[in-house]
């Protein structure tokens, strides 16, 4: 009795993962109307049944094969299916579980709802699985707690950069004034003494040129006899001479 009872446990949390993992692969591709039947009662064969609908034979196609995917994720065998050629009508099944994927035409005139649905199982959608939103959440949640804790250091340490960077001014400035100070003097000093300096030194060198050309050329006296030798011959003419003396 024991074991039946654990056994029976255990088949039923297999039952419920399972029909939790097809239903998860089924609103991974958005599927519409789902819908959980217990079928315990009626066939021996399964245990749940689940409808859902597809808008076109690429949906319904990707719906199947999202469904297989997470079943097999479950850690279940991976399920067979039949009608994925047509696309109108595909029946994925998983074992315990039968999933029915199909278009509302064809859904509304097969109507399997009246066929399976004695017993309706009330289910949590996305209860089981995290969805996407709130894991997006959660990490966001973690992001803006690590971008508020950034930016409280940052104004700390803007803060403590700007008590420095308000004295440091003062301090640059009397150092300027000071050096400005010391410069002004000095350029008026240089520029008193470069023509105090100049101008001697042209006064100078006159006098040099001028004993230079004393030394090197001719002297003064006789360059002055050889000019006043050559002016009054050139001025006395040839007729001025002394008469004879008659007989």
């Amino acid at each position: 009795m024991t074991t039946s009872t654990k056994s029976d446990s255990a088949a039923k949390r297999d039952v419920t993962k399972l029909q939790r993992a097809i239903v998860d692969g089924l609103e991974d591709v958005k599927a519409h109307d789902i819908q959980v039947f217990n079928t315990e009662a009626l066939s021996p064969l399964f245990e749940r049944v689940i409808v859902a609908s597809g808008t076109s034979n690429r949906q319904t196609k990707a719906l199947a094969s999202s469904v297989r995917e997470s079943v097999k994720k479950a850690g279940f065998p991976v399920p067979r299916q039949e009608g994925e050629e047509n696309g109108e009508w595909i029946i994925v099944d998983c074992g315990a579980a039968v999933c029915h994927i199909m278009q509302p035409a064809i859904r509304q005139y097969y109507r399997l709802e009246e066929i399976w649905g004695e017993m309706p199982v009330r289910l949590k959608i996305g209860a089981a699985k995290p969805k996407p939103a709130e894991l997006a959440a959660k990490k966001l949640a973690a992001k803006q707690a690590v971008d508020k804790a950034a930016a409280e250091n940052t104004v700390v340490e803007k803060k403590s950069a700007k008590k420095p960077a308000a004295k440091k001014p003062a301090g640059k400035t009397t150092a300027a004034k000071t050096t400005t100070a010391a410069k002004k003097p000095a350029s008026k000093t240089a520029a008193a003494k470069a023509p105090a300096a100049k101008k001697p030194a042209a006064k100078s060198a006159a006098p040099k040129a001028v004993k230079t050309v004393v030394v090197n050329g001719a002297k003064p006296g006789a360059k002055s006899a050889s000019k006043a030798a050559a002016k009054p011959a050139a001025a006395k003419p040839a007729a001025k001479r002394a008469p004879r003396a008659k007989a």
